[in-house]
């Protein structure tokens, strides 16, 4: 009859983790937990100005390029003249490209790098923190059921990935940050869900 104990609390003691792991999972928090922080503002308020004034210098190089050229009596014109139409245009819709594509990397950059994310009260809703163009920050707060991290924190390098469900790009949370309570963000943000 005592045969079976020793087996039985082996069995309890292999189950115990995963019960801890349920339990904890489970329980809803009481109040608003931290999951994640990563405080880079100076470098967004830096990139955003980077990107303002490549954004006004390639605009200006746009326009220099449409404006005409001084008329000057050239005998022969060959297919390489830069003061034909056809270089201007395309030399001005070029430096518009280049500086419309400079911004909007910027903005995009900005706008998905997280800057907190914040497990509300109950465990179902989570707030995301971005930064934002020049570090000026956005919240966005979404059910936990609709946000699925796409890699263990240990399998990426550097930028861990989040998914949004009716987002259309990822939320990128710095590997550099500071996780305060990993096993909670492992188990609730940190879950790879089936959007």
């Amino acid at each position: 009859m005592a045969s079976w104990r020793p087996g039985c609390l082996r069995l309890l003691l292999a189950l115990r983790p995963l019960l801890a792991r349920r339990t904890l999972h489970d329980t809803a928090p009481p109040r608003d937990v931290l999951l994640f922080e990563h405080e880079r503002g100076r470098f967004f308020a830096v990139l955003g100005l980077f990107c303002a004034g490549q954004g006004v210098f390639w605009a200006s190089l746009a326009v220099a390029a449409l404006a005409r050229p001084p008329t000057a009596e050239v005998s022969e014109r060959g297919r390489f003249d830069l003061r034909s139409t056809l270089w201007r245009y395309s030399l001005a819709v070029g430096c518009g490209a280049i500086g419309t594509l400079v911004l909007g990397a910027g903005l995009l950059f900005s706008l998905r790098s997280v800057r907190s994310v914040m497990l509300r009260a109950g465990g179902q809703q989570v707030t995301l923190t971005t930064h934002a163009p020049f570090g000026l920050g956005t919240h966005i707060t979404v059910p936990l059921n609709q946000v699925s991290c796409m890699a263990h924190r240990g399998e990426v390098p550097a930028m861990l990935p989040l998914k949004v469900k009716g987002r259309r790009f990822y939320f990128l949370l710095d590997k550099s940050g500071h996780f305060p309570n990993t096993q909670l963000f492992d188990n609730t943000v940190g879950a790879y869900r089936s959007l």
